[in-house]
């Protein structure tokens, strides 16, 4: 057989594979490209840009369609929401939250921490308290366990001690009533009006040898010349009166009887009423005086140096370090119950927030052509070559029925 024949034999299979194969990959390269617009002489050509470039915006749509409404419909967003939201994996989170908001207070160098926390002390204990304060004490029964307690437990039960007792009739004998303060005592006591009245009543009032001595001598002249004495003979005055403090024993007479002072050994009916005086008296103090003395104690304390101490000792304390995990575990626990709950309303209010649609849209159509094209191909690379291979062999086979045909002709 002749060159010319065998090459008219061959010629439509050859031809075919490669007018099948670079058709099909110029094809899929019109997907793409070109990625703008082609003018000649100001007319458009046509299929410019590729199919995807000038449908890109309608493909985004299409696209976002499909996933929201086969992919990521409620019912799948609320089993994702609930594998993300695991108890496991929210109280790991919550735990490195606390975690990590005790090591910003002790990294904390701007001291913001600390002054939040003293604003928030100040506020309370010398603004909100003093009010709150003032309007509690105005029920009759604030406090009124607490007083009652106290009153039981520590004012009806108490009784000096031997030791308190003796150093309390020491400050009463000492700077309460010493000498001079009974002599001037006596000094004012004795006026010629008293005097007189004194006198008078026991000359009245008196009988037997009372009487004559009352009624012959008197008690003027004595109570005068008493009175005269104190004024004129301080010094010897005050020491007389301590020398009969000292022989009457005026210490331990008074250390018995205020160590024997107990509200125990006063009546029932008395002791209820003191215990009811007593919680009217603090209420009343509270709603009269109460938040002036809290908003004056506030203005004298240092609220940062208090603020900075509790969040050190708070920051540092293991209870504190080992209570997280259980403040994490309740918390997890709670966000699950209220998730049971409301899961689905939760979602179906997320999703229009999201616009995961919108975002959907927006990324395809913000995505350059090139960087389509390289992301489709990267999917799908060896599909579109078995594509493009594909054509070549099937323009191929027409090629080679084609050569069958005329070999049949021919004959």
């Amino acid at each position: 057989m002749a060159f010319s024949n065998l090459l008219f034999y061959i010629t439509p299979p050859l031809a075919g594979g490669i007018i099948g194969y670079f058709t099909n990959d110029l094809a899929i390269k019109m997907l793409f490209r070109p990625y703008r617009a082609l003018y000649i002489g100001g007319k458009k050509l046509p299929f410019t840009p590729g199919l995807i470039p000038r449908n890109q915006e309608r493909l985004a749509r299409n696209v976002s369609k499909t996933i929201m409404q086969s992919l990521l419909t409620p019912e799948e967003l609320q089993k994702l929401a609930r594998r993300l939201l695991e108890r496991e994996r929210v109280e790991a989170g919550i735990l490195w939250l606390l975690q990590m908001a005790i090591d910003q207070i002790k990294d904390d160098r701007d001291q913001k921490t600390t002054r939040i926390l003293a604003g928030i002390l100040k506020d309370l204990l010398g603004e909100s308290l003093p009010r709150l304060l003032k309007v509690l004490a105005r029920r009759e029964d604030f406090l009124e366990a607490q007083i009652d307690q106290i009153f039981d437990q520590i004012l009806l039960e108490f009784q000096l001690t031997d030791v308190q007792a003796s150093r309390l009739a020491d400050w009463l004998l000492q700077v309460v009533l010493p000498p001079d303060t009974i002599r001037l005592a006596i000094v004012d006591f004795l006026t010629d009006r008293t005097i007189q009245t004194i006198d008078e009543s026991f000359r009245e009032r008196t009988s037997g040898t009372y009487w004559v001595v009352a009624n012959l001598f008197g008690l003027r002249n004595s109570l005068t010349r008493l009175r005269t004495y104190c004024l004129d003979e301080k010094d010897a005055t005050n020491a007389r009166i301590r020398e009969l403090t000292q022989d009457l024993q005026l210490r331990d007479r008074i250390r018995r009887i205020v160590q024997n002072v107990s509200l125990q050994n006063l009546p029932i009916g008395t002791v209820r009423q003191l215990r009811k005086t007593t919680g009217d008296a603090v209420r009343q103090y509270i709603r009269t005086s109460g938040g002036d003395l809290l908003e004056g104690f506030s203005k004298t304390l240092d609220w940062d140096k208090i603020a900075r101490l509790l969040l050190n000792r708070l920051s540092n304390s293991q209870v504190m370090n080992s209570s997280l995990e259980v403040v994490s575990k309740e918390l997890a626990l709670l966000l699950e119950r209220y998730l049971e709950r409301d899961l689905e309303q939760l979602v179906a209010q997320a999703i229009p927030i999201l616009s995961i649609d919108q975002v959907i849209i927006d990324r395809i159509k913000s995505t350059s052509p090139a960087d389509l094209e390289n992301a489709i191909e990267g999917i799908v690379k060896n599909e579109l070559q078995a594509i493009v291979t594909l054509g070549g062999i099937l323009g191929f086979t027409v090629g080679l029925l084609q050569t069958c045909l005329l070999l049949i002709s021919g004959r």
